[in-house]
């Protein structure tokens, strides 16, 4: 047998690389990668293996075919007694029933028979392929037709409600399938709960009532609404598409720096601090290929944008600096991967500097599980200078070898799906989001659905503003004519129509303003203002408006994060745009304050916050934030309050002088007693009281403070019923400033 690799005998068996390395692992066999060599015993064992699953898929073909058989018979008695019932009911019309029955068991005999010569070789090798792509990790392309209206899906349990978070009453009513009136007259009765007829219920109200008559409920939510009919996708129809490449990595690694040399523009000058604020996406033409880039930032707070790129990418690029080695969110960034299930090609970046070295590097990732293909392993590493473009072509190379074995296809002939990447409020254009098409065809004039917005396609432009007719599959694409600013995330889906899309958008924004009003309205009445009058938690109330929702996003999960079981921030609203007299409003109503990040308060709101007294803060970094908001809470923490010990006295005699009340004449026995010190009264080994020094004095004359051995009076304040004898413990309190 000639030396063949793995690759290279998948196309024999008709599987993909990735499915048969997948194979041959799980068989017992050391394989490294699509290249390693394939034996006599592998080929040997993939075709005993075969040979079973086809003896496998035969079997469960002929019990298929008992079962249906099984039902067939049942369903026959079922007839005969159903004509047996309908003989009797019909005796004076002559059926004949004998004849009727030779008929019905020759329908049977001929049904059989065509059930069984269904069983072909044919369809024996089909099952067994399926079976095998199973094994493979990959997943079938799909072909998905969207429902105009949207359908509760149909449960089999009937004490099993499955609802939005908020119904009205009328609808709680009708899925209970009793009479509306009813309903309103049982929940004042018995409940104690008075409702009317159009009131929307929230969820725990729905569970209570629900309940109450022994329904168990489930709640759907917004994005399980949408019924979907999934279909294999026409192989034939089905291209190869461009790769979509996600760059992750530590703050100042550089990730920016790598792809502002690869598209040959300078964005690292354009951005605040240096530092890449916003998730951008690109679209590259190397000589080797087209590739879609996202650059993701690389501060911790934007965790959540790292997440999102790797939800939407093909490819990580995790770009790692050789002085510094592994981070915390180089850590982050491959943990989004992996989750991902997204292969990894690691960029050891600033090699162009004097002593740079892989060594440490390999040795950090190794311990994550990333041993490079240097050492052996199956992690692509390439050592990069992304100033002077050292290592940056084998890069392309590698990714473009990487998007090959993936073998990414898709079908350009179908209405655009996509998910956004970015989206903000444009001064003179309006909304306007950056979407990735993951499958099908955009086109000017679409109609469509993006979260809980809708709209229709007026304008399309790449990312260098360039006017285009269409958006192609991996192609990232701004896009105009939307009727509100979607959230970095959302799904986006073309529609037959743009009165089915304003359907979908209605009842999708139905739900998400409900769920916000319950959510503010609870935070800010019964959770805030609760728990700090009782003392037990404080919470710094902020109202968030941004220049695009991926930056609040993240910025809300960074605040959500501060503080301690003490203390938090609770964003009650976020919002794109300009800060409004609304923001003001609720900031004033909740006793919170607005965070803007690259965005201004109009006049009027200006004008409201000087009026109810409201504090406006405006950033364009987001360090800046971080360090103040962690301030501000600081500065509501209490103290912790620490005992010094000083010393101890015993009272010797207690004398009481007219206009100054009782004073005590002491031993100081140990340590000092001070002047405006804390004492604890102490008799018979019992704590009966405790005090403040407000005077002490030798003889005649007032001093601050009297050491151990000297003889003093003092008097006490808060404490006045002290005797002879009592034992005087003496200490201060000192008040230490709380830290996050």
């Amino acid at each position: 047998m000639a030396t063949k690799r793995i690759y290279q005998a998948a196309k024999d068996f008709d599987l993909t690389s990735k499915a048969l390395v997948q194979l041959l692992r799980d068989m017992g066999f050391e394989v490294k990668s699509h290249m390693s060599v394939f034996t006599e015993k592998m080929a040997e064992s993939i075709n005993q293996r075969l040979h079973k699953e086809k003896e496998k898929v035969k079997k469960k073909e002929e019990k298929k075919e008992k079962i249906q058989r099984a039902a067939e018979v049942k369903s026959e008695i079922g007839k005969y007694k159903k004509h047996k019932k309908r003989r009797k009911k019909k005796k004076n019309k002559g059926h004949d029933y004998a004849v009727e029955m030779r008929k019905l068991e020759a329908e049977r005999r001929k049904r059989r028979e065509e059930l069984l010569k269904t069983i072909t070789k044919e369809k024996v090798t089909d099952s067994v392929k399926k079976t095998l792509a199973q094994l493979s990790q990959t997943k079938k392309k799909k072909k998905y037709h969207r429902k105009a209206e949207i359908i509760e899906e149909k449960i089999t349990d009937p004490d099993i409600l499955q609802v939005h978070e908020f119904l009205t009453t009328q609808e709680l009513a009708k899925r209970l399938d009793i009479p509306p009136t009813e309903l309103v007259g049982y929940c004042f009765k018995e409940l104690g709960i008075m409702v009317t007829l159009n009131q929307r219920l929230d969820f725990d109200t729905i569970s209570l009532i629900a309940e109450s008559f022994e329904k168990k409920i489930e709640k759907i939510s917004p994005e399980a609404e949408e019924i979907i009919e999934e279909e294999e996708e026409d192989e034939t129809k089905l291209v190869q598409r461009t790769p979509v490449v996600t760059v992750m990595g530590h703050v100042d690694h550089g990730k920016t720096t790598l792809l502002d040399y690869i598209r040959k523009s300078k964005v690292v000058a354009g951005e605040m601090g240096g530092i890449t604020q916003h998730v951008g996406a690109y679209t590259v033409e190397t000589e080797y290929g087209v590739i879609t880039f996202i650059d993701t930032p690389g501060h911790r707070a934007f965790t959540a944008m790292r997440a999102r790129g790797a939800q939407i990418t093909d490819i990580v690029v995790l770009v790692v600096d050789w002085k510094d080695g592994v981070m915390p969110q180089t850590k982050e960034a491959i943990s989004h991967a992996n989750a991902a299930g997204v292969p990894i090609i690691i960029a050891i970046n600033k090699m162009d500097l004097p002593g740079a070295s892989t060594d440490k590097v390999m040795q950090q990732l190794s311990e994550l599980g990333l041993t490079c293909d240097q050492w052996g392993g199956d992690t692509l590493c390439v050592q990069i200078s992304a100033v002077n473009g050292m290592g940056i072509e084998t890069l392309i190379e590698y990714i473009i070898l990487q998007a090959e074995l993936l073998e990414l296809k898709a079908n350009p002939n179908k209405p655009a799906r996509g998910v956004v990447i970015e989206a903000k409020l444009d001064k003179g254009r309006g909304p306007i989001a950056t979407v990735l098409i993951r499958q099908g065809t955009l086109y000017k004039g679409d109609s469509f659905v993006v979260g809980v917005h809708s709209g229709k396609v007026r304008n399309l432009f790449d990312e260098r503003g360039k006017i285009l007719d269409n958006a192609g599959l991996s192609r990232p694409v701004r896009i105009i004519g939307i009727d509100g600013v979607p959230t970095a995330g959302d799904s986006f889906f073309v529609v037959e129509s743009e009165k089915v899309a304003n359907e979908i958008s209605s009842q999708r924004r139905t739900i998400r303003e409900q769920q916000e009003r319950y959510r503010v309205q609870k935070v800010s009445l019964q959770d805030f203002y609760q728990k700090v009058e009782d003392g037990k938690q404080k919470s710094l109330r902020v109202i968030l408006k941004g220049d695009v929702g991926g930056s609040i996003e993240a910025i809300a999960d960074m605040l959500a994060k501060s503080g301690n079981e003490n203390i938090k921030v609770d964003v009650i609203h976020l919002g794109v745009g300009a800060i409004t007299e609304n923001d003001i409003l609720l900031a004033a109503a909740s006793g919170g304050i607005v965070i803007g990040f690259n965005s201004k308060p109009d006049a009027r709101a200006r004008e409201i916050a000087y009026r109810e007294k409201v504090e406006i803060r405006i950033y364009s970094v987001i360090y800046d934030i971080e360090n103040d908001i962690k301030k501000a809470l600081e500065g509501m923490l209490e103290p912790e309050v620490h005992e010094e010990y000083l010393g101890n006295a015993e009272i010797l005699k207690v004398f009481k002088v007219s206009g100054s009340g009782k004073i005590a004449g002491l031993m100081i026995n140990e340590g000092v007693a001070r002047k405006g010190a804390n004492v604890r009264i102490i008799r018979d080994g019992e704590v009966i009281g405790n005090g403040i020094i407000t005077d002490i004095r030798r003889f005649k004359d007032q001093v601050k403070e009297v050491i151990a051995g000297l003889e003093c009076g003092i008097m006490i304040d808060g404490f006045k019923d002290y005797q002879a004898e009592d034992k005087l413990e003496i200490f201060e309190k000192i008040k230490i400033k709380q830290t996050l």
